[in-house]
């Protein structure tokens, strides 16, 4: 299941990566030695820090460190449950750290590469004979590497899709262009006599849980950053183009009236989710809730499909959004080349990543593995599968300030659909004179 950070709290991380960047800039040794073959087998034991806490996925994890045993019974590994970002941080910085760790967060890697937080890897897949423009989709390097620097390894795989209940749809096919999720959610909505709205078709808005533009720029094919690491956005005509459709959609709504159905929701993360319950038609989300949705709302009839594009853009409908979690050998490391095998196992073992799929419902992220026969497939569960696997699909590309970018626009975006700002050239203007003004900062840090 993906684990979100908060924005504080992701910016806490961020501030704690930006002052061991300072600390450390131009201090970083060479290269690690590579695992060497013939190198003796003497036992070790290695230390890995993981965020995984929910019963099924310990059990899952379990049964994978146990195939690893089995392959390479000379190393132990001592595994320590739902560690963060921060206390990876610490570790390092305290020059204590694990052998190996994983992040849920794929927002700190230029900062983890930039900093040297996690060694780079290349010498090792160059050592194990792993080509990883061949066993990984291109989208994976825009979030594991920065700057030539690939100093984490994808584990796992999120991609996003549109989530739609099959009675509430009433025999309609889901949308492929935003235009036509448009007129659906109008078709769907269902409003009482005071115009209050009782089930939405969708809430377009960017506060709704999944809505951020991290994951709804894929409509559009929305750019980022430039070449120079500054900001794409105000010149881009896509981001116009997506906050435009939202605003309309917004204001046929009211934008009060969406806000107080909105607030009337459960928790995102609870059986209580608006579209377990039938509040909402259609909704994007990521393919863990599958796996939620089995558990929580069993009787539910829905289906999955890629997210709506632009009008203009039909040949790129299928792709999405894909991000995931990543994991990597910190700076410092006591056993280094018994840590890179587990990363290695973690990360390129076909029946490793299967296992966990199929356990906890996240996109295995290689391509042999998305082709195993043992990996578990369902018509729901395949749509994400085929995101991923779509060259069109896009990510976050590895950024010093990934967090605060993503933060100024959403602001911007809550600004437009509120009506509070008027001037959607002048708003974009000004995210991008933010983005810029702190990344000047963060490099000449």
């Amino acid at each position: 299941m993906k684990r979100l950070l908060s924005l504080p709290v992701a910016l806490s991380v961020g501030a704690g990566l930006a002052a061991l960047t300072a600390c450390t800039a131009g201090t970083e040794s060479g290269p690690p030695e590579v695992a060497r073959s013939g190198a003796s087998h003497e036992p070790v034991t290695i230390e890995f820090w993981h965020g995984f806490s929910a019963d099924n996925e310990l059990k899952a994890f379990d049964e994978t460190l146990a195939g690893f045993q089995k392959k390479f019974p000379w190393i132990t590994v001592k595994a320590t449950k739902a560690v963060q970002d921060d206390q990876i941080l610490q570790s390092v910085r305290g020059g204590n750290p694990p052998d190996v760790a994983l992040s849920f967060t794929t927002d700190s890697v230029a900062q983890f590469c930039k900093a040297g937080i996690f060694q780079d890897l290349n010498p090792y897949l160059k050592a194990s004979g792993i080509d990883p423009a061949t066993l990984f989709p291109k989208v994976i390097a825009e979030y594991t590497e920065y700057q030539g620097k690939r100093c984490v390894m994808p584990m796992l795989a999120d991609t996003y899709g549109l989530y739609y209940n099959k009675a509430l749809m009433k025999g309609h096919e889901p949308p492929k262009t935003m235009s036509e999720l448009a007129e659906l959610a109008r078709t769907l909505t269902v409003k009482d006599d005071k115009g209050d709205i009782k089930v939405a078709g969708f809430v377009p808005t960017s506060q709704m849980y999944e809505n951020a533009p991290i994951h709804t720029g894929v409509m559009v094919g929305a750019k980022w950053i430039n070449p120079d690491g500054t900001s794409a956005i105000g010149s881009d005509p896509q981001w116009k183009k997506l906050m435009t459709w939202q605003k309309d959609l917004t204001d046929w709504y009211g934008y009060d009236k969406l806000e107080k159905f909105r607030k009337s929701f459960g928790d995102e993360w609870s059986a209580e989710n608006p579209f377990n319950t039938g509040k909402v038609a259609m909704a994007i989300d990521g393919e863990w809730r599958t796996a939620m949705l089995a558990a929580d709302a069993p009787g539910l009839d829905y289906g999955t499909a890629p997210l709506p594009v632009a009008d203009d853009q039909a040949q790129r409908y299928g792709a999405g959004y894909i991000t995931g979690t990543v994991i990597g050998v910190p700076r410092g490391a006591g056993h280094p080349e018994a840590a890179w095998e587990l990363v290695k196992y973690l990360t390129t073992d076909t029946d490793s990543l299967v296992t966990l799929s199929n356990a906890i419902r996240n996109v295995p992220s290689t391509l042999p593995a998305l082709q195993s026969p043992a990996l578990k497939k369902d018509p729901n569960f395949q749509t994400f599968l085929d995101v991923f696997a779509n060259p069109s699909s896009t990510t976050m590309p590895a950024h010093l300030n990934s967090v605060f970018n993503q933060q100024t626009l959403q602001e911007a975006q809550i600004k437009w659909e509120s009506g509070r700002a008027s001037d959607l050239d002048a708003l974009l203007a000004d995210v991008d004179k933010k983005i810029n003004e702190k990344l000047k900062l963060t490099a000449g840090g």
